[in-house]
């Protein structure tokens, strides 16, 4: 894919010395950069120099953990929804939604520009709800690097945008011109030359995926594999792009209409979440509500004949939600403090600007040394946080402080198994080494409001802070006030 990697097999190891290691990001991917010097032969004095050299590579994606019994429940009650996805008996993801509070995400509309913000690189788009969208430079449709958007918008003008970032507190939601339809195996971007295979697929069957999409690629379109398009075969495939393509054509057809207009509504929150996240690697699929039942089954025998073995109605007179106990490890979500098994536990704080989680020892005490046991708490809470982060839905910048550990070994591997616990998560996640300070830094893409949105609302007592201030202020003013008028009248 990029011809500047070159494999570190070609350099005579014997003779290859690197002193630096760093990884950055390029082009979307994640890159090794190992610096230092090698030793090569000048063949005009015949003797051995030494000049500096770098080897890049690609960083292999980690492996997915496999989880045996995963399961999906959903149930549908008056208008709103609810989704619980369990690994065994836990709880791992959640997802709500009713018609008043319904997500925007993945919606087509015919906007308008209200406003241009050169300062900002970004304009403001109505789209037909209260607060207008933003959208940036970057993400309009025939935008170019170093494209002013003073260019390209001009207030009063149509612009068909995609919403991909609900509005969250005072900020609107994220739009971008760059539109695209995901489908169960791939997502069709038209207007666009992109190609590209979920690196969580193993090497073997990217290849056989790529060769298949060289054949059926339509002209105009990118294509994005998914990772779900594992061992599916050709017409699968081409019956997901010919589906997208017809989505797209209506699109372009209802695109004259006057703004501000919804164009094209995502689908029903069952319907994506099974789109997203359903799989060969599930169990089982109960569903609560015969209606919902059918709607979901010729959704499934439509796009996946082959998991409709594990599609199941629920009709027992005990609530779904109630006999996986779904409400109570809803309720232990919602808390400040998350226990772990061994007796330790994390405080989950959430801040304006970044999440931060601080992991305590608590009441494990260990049996070995002070090392090992930091080690093993830390273990078990880089895999609880995973978790958490998922059931919680937490995105953007999040600062873990882990407990200090002074071997550099075992902090590489807290860091790597950490790592394979985020591999779980459907979610883009991005972490960094460990900082001087001893803290892990790490970003999640914030798509939706989390779970603690959903079930909060800020106090009215003290704005959200969880501080009440005492009234001492107003008590001493009073005072002063009689101390003045009293020495005005003597």
């Amino acid at each position: 894919m990029f011809g500047i990697f070159k494999r570190s097999k070609v350099v005579r190891k014997s003779e290859d010395k690197f002193e630096k290691s760093e990884t950055k990001w390029f082009r979307g991917q994640k890159v090794k950069i190992k610096s230092g010097t090698s030793s090569s032969r000048s063949f005009d004095k015949g003797k051995n120099v030494k000049a500096s050299r770098q080897t890049w590579f690609r960083e292999k994606p980690l492996p997915v953990p496999t989880v045996e019994k995963k399961q999906m429940l959903i149930s549908s009650k008056g208008g709103s929804s609810k989704i619980a996805i369990l690994e065994g008996a836990t709880l791992v993801e959640y997802y709500t939604a009713e018609s008043k509070s319904k997500s925007l995400v993945g919606n087509i509309y015919l906007g308008e520009v209200k406003n241009i913000l050169p300062g900002m690189e970004a304009a403001f788009v109505s789209f037909g709800e209260q607060k207008n969208g933003v959208l940036y430079v970057a993400d309009v449709s025939n935008s170019r690097r170093n494209s002013k958007i003073e260019n390209i918008l001009k207030e009063g003008q149509e612009v068909l945008v995609q919403v991909v970032k609900d509005a969250m507190g005072e900020k609107g939601a994220r739009l971008t011109g760059q539109i695209s339809f995901p489908g169960r195996y791939l997502v069709l971007i038209p207007n666009s030359r992109t190609k590209g295979i979920s690196r969580r697929l193993p090497d073997e069957e990217r290849s056989r995926l790529d060769k298949i999409i060289r054949k059926i690629k339509p002209e105009g379109f990118g294509v994005i594999v998914r990772t779900a398009a594992e061992g599916v075969d050709e017409s699968s495939l081409k019956n997901d792009i010919d589906k997208l393509i017809t989505e797209w054509d209506q699109v372009s057809e209802n695109k004259s209409g006057s703004a501000p207009v919804l164009i094209h509504e995502e689908p029903d929150l069952s319907v994506k979440v099974i789109r997203e996240h359903l799989g060969s690697n599930f169990k089982k699929l109960l569903i609560q509500g015969e209606n919902h039942f059918k709607d979901i089954e010729e959704y499934i025998n439509e796009t996946s004949p082959e998991l409709n073995e594990i599609i199941e109605l629920y009709n027992d007179e005990l609530d779904l939600f109630e006999r996986y106990h779904i409400e109570d490890q809803i309720k232990k979500a919602l808390d400040r403090k998350v226990w772990l098994p061994s007796g330790g536990h994390l405080i989950i704080d959430r801040t304006e600007a970044l999440t931060v989680i601080d992991v305590n020892t608590g009441k494990f005490v260990g049996k070995d040394s002070l090392e090992q046991t930091v080690y093993e708490n830390n273990l078990e809470a880089s895999e609880e946080i995973a978790r958490q982060l998922r059931l919680r839905d937490i995105g953007g910048i999040i600062v873990i402080d882990f407990i200090d550990m002074e071997s550099t070994k075992k902090q590489e591997q807290l860091l790597h198994k950490f790592k394979i616990q985020l591999a779980k998560d459907k979610t883009r996640t991005q972490v960094f080494n460990i900082s001087r300070l001893g803290l892990v830094e790490m970003t999640r893409k914030n798509v939706s409001a989390g779970l603690i949105e959903s079930f909060s609302e800020e106090c009215q007592e003290c704005n959200g802070r969880g501080l009440i201030i005492n009234d001492v202020f107003s008590n001493n003013s009073i005072e002063d006030n009689l101390l003045e008028s009293d020495a005005v009248v003597e």
